[in-house]
């Protein structure tokens, strides 16, 4: 019986942990200074980018990351 108990209640808590993350991976987070500071590094590091993967890469990231604070 207590086994059934925890078993139970662990997974009750790991729905519970598992629907908070994906509620946290669905926010939008505004913020004006970053979105300001990711659109600036995405102008100047395609000023000077090199032409290979790594590269493309960190673009994307900061493409990505421009648009998760702009809310775009």
């Amino acid at each position: 019986m207590k086994k059934t108990v925890i078993l139970w209640m662990m997974g009750a808590m790991a729905l519970m942990a598992s629907q908070s993350f994906t509620d946290v991976q669905k926010h939008n987070y505004k913020n004006e200074r970053l979105c300001k500071l990711f659109q600036q590094k995405i102008v100047s590091y395609q000023k000077d980018m090199r032409n290979d993967d790594y590269a493309k890469a960190t673009l994307a990231s900061y493409e990505k990351r421009a648009k998760m604070f702009c809310g775009k």
